[in-house]
């Protein structure tokens, strides 16, 4: 027992020094694109998120975290039902009609809303009448993310914010169709080569994506015109409609744009398709960094500026898959049972079940069905000797077992004398018992009346023996 703890100390002590070892160390470094502004990692947003307020000469305190829908964050409330949107008919002023003239007259007197705004739903009375509220606060809102994706309801009020005289900045490779649609324009992918985890910088120099600023001033405020900038795999460029009057800030090598800035309403939308950009790797490199610092100066300066996070990491405190289960005392209670259950359930299953062990009937006696068997073909054949004998050998038995008499001679007196005494008959019964024996042995055919005659003084004996 000494030496077998001897070798479990030892194990101890490696199997310690083994995860001392794999904790401390380096830990490989993590290429996932999450655009996240808590990632620290090469695309993550930490660095532009941390410096924003410097880049858009604005307050910390006005840099905004949002983990909302789009919709809650412009409105202020929760999302409606899309199936029920109300309409507040009660104001005369604030009610349109319904015709396309009195719709186009009462946007053009709120504001110069371009002819795009007409290819959003203009019919819907509550986006018009947003168009027409005066005393907006104004504020900016900017995604960096790897796909743009909102809902109908989310689109309209983010149309309807920029409207306003709002900016709206987005960097995607992606964008969601309706939103693409609306604004006439879409994100076209060239192909690449796909990244790997481990790539040298020497192959992300080769496979990059070569970006030009078009305002001379503001390339030569960066400190450069052209950025190279490494691609996941396909390199996206924005192509727009041609009825679109947007303006190209920045191209590719191809002098397809990238970056562009599309009116709408009083505000602007800004429409980067090279996200990776704005993520710490390249905001950190001298050569590249001034390129997202360059896109982001057309954003107003000393404006409040919401930054979105409800795409990337969803509602702060949901990132359980358990929270709606979670959310309520009565479904939290029973998923505790449940695992609860589940656990107990795991410890005695898991222990060794013993075999089942099968119930064998018992053999049954077949010793009387044997004896009646045996006597019924005795009493066939008539053959009364054989049974007399068989019974006379089975009394002598019992006289030797009974009485310890293992030298039984009948016809010694002595014996006799000693079987009186034992048994407690008298001598008479003893020697007419003797008699019926001697007979029955040499006589050569017994009676039916002999053998009962015998059996019945084997019994008295043995009952009074007894």
């Amino acid at each position: 027992m000494t030496t077998f703890r001897w070798y479990l100390v030892g194990l101890a002590v490696l199997f310690g020094l083994y995860v001392a070892i794999d904790y401390n160390r380096p830990k490989p470094l993590d290429w996932t694109p999450t655009y996240q502004n808590k990632d620290k990692i090469p695309y993550g947003t930490y660095v532009l998120h941390a410096v924003l307020p410097d880049v858009l000469g604005t307050a910390s305190r006005d840099i905004r975290t949002v983990r909302v829908p789009i919709y809650n964050q412009i409105e202020g409330e929760d999302e409606p039902d899309p199936n029920t949107v109300e309409v507040d008919t009660d104001s005369e002023d604030e009610q349109l009609p319904t015709d396309s003239t009195s719709q186009d007259s009462a946007a053009t007197s709120a504001a110069p809303v371009p002819a795009l705004v007409d290819s959003v739903d203009v019919a819907d009375a509550d986006y018009a009448a947003g168009l027409a509220e005066a005393g907006y606060d104004k504020a900016t809102y900017l995604f960096v993310n790897g796909s743009f994706e909102l809902s109908r309801l989310d689109c309209r009020s983010l149309l309807r914010h920029v409207a306003r005289g709002n900016d709206v900045f987005i960097a995607a490779e992606q964008f969601d169709l309706h939103f693409a649609d609306t604004l006439g324009f879409t994100t076209v992918s060239a192909p690449g080569k796909r990244r790997r985890k481990d790539a040298s910088l020497e192959s992300l120099k080769l496979d990059s994506v070569r970006l030009r600023l078009t305002d001379n001033a503001l390339a030569h405020a960066a400190g450069a015109r052209a950025f190279a900038l490494p691609a996941l795999g396909n390199s996206y460029r924005i192509e727009l409609d041609s009825s679109v009057q947007a303006t190209a800030l920045a191209v590719d090598a191809k002098q397809q744009p990238v970056l562009v800035r599309l009116p709408h309403g009083r505000g602007n939308f800004y429409l980067c398709s090279v996200p990776l950009a704005f993520t710490n790797y390249f905001v950190l490199r001298p050569r590249t960094g001034n390129f997202s610092f360059a896109a982001l100066s057309y954003l107003p300066a000393g404006r409040p500026t919401w930054w979105d996070e409800y795409q990337k990491q969803g509602r702060e405190g949901e990132q359980s898959l358990l929270r709606v289960l979670l959310a309520h005392d009565a479904l939290r209670w029973a998923t505790y049972l449940a695992l609860f259950s589940a656990l107990l359930f795991m410890l005695f299953e898991a222990k060794r079940r013993q075999r089942v062990i099968p119930i064998l009937k018992p053999l049954p006696n077949t010793t009387l069905l044997f004896t009646r068997t045996v006597a019924g073909l005795y009493r066939q054949g008539s053959n009364h000797q054989l049974i007399a004998e068989k019974k006379i050998g089975l009394f002598l038995e019992y006289l030797r077992t009974r009485f310890h008499e293992p030298s039984l001679d009948l016809q010694d007196d002595a014996t006799r004398e000693r079987l009186v005494q034992k048994s407690g008959v008298t001598r008479a019964e003893l020697d007419s018992l003797i008699r019926r024996i001697n007979f029955a042995r040499t006589a050569r055919q017994l009676s039916d009346t002999e053998l009962l005659g015998l059996n019945k003084a084997l019994n008295d004996f043995r009952t009074a023996a007894g």
